[in-house]
């Protein structure tokens, strides 16, 4: 846990210091890295007997799960999208 917290601190630390520099590819790694986390995922679970075995039954509860989430996440999101953007154009105005 604490190596975990540790990381975080770090790279919270080197943002910090590289907060004046333009790195544009950062982002494209990002994307990358989130990539082959899902697909490591995907390969765990998919050599998992467990869930295999009873994806009939985990299928409908995670379909209502991540239904849920997505939705949930969907909603949230647009309302912060309004209210930065709505402060955003507000500031403007003044």
């Amino acid at each position: 846990m604490f190596i975990i917290v540790g990381i975080m601190l770090i790279g919270v630390l080197v943002g910090f210091l590289l907060r004046n520099k333009k790195i544009s590819w950062i982002q494209s790694l990002i994307t990358l890295f989130i990539w082959l986390l899902l697909f490591l995922l995907g390969v765990d679970v998919g050599g998992n007997p467990d869930i295999i075995n009873n994806l009939h039954t985990l299928g409908v509860e995670a379909l209502m799960i991540t239904a849920g989430a997505v939705l949930g996440s969907a909603v949230c999101a647009a309302f912060l999208w309004r209210a930065v953007y709505n402060k955003g154009k507000k500031g403007e105005e003044a």
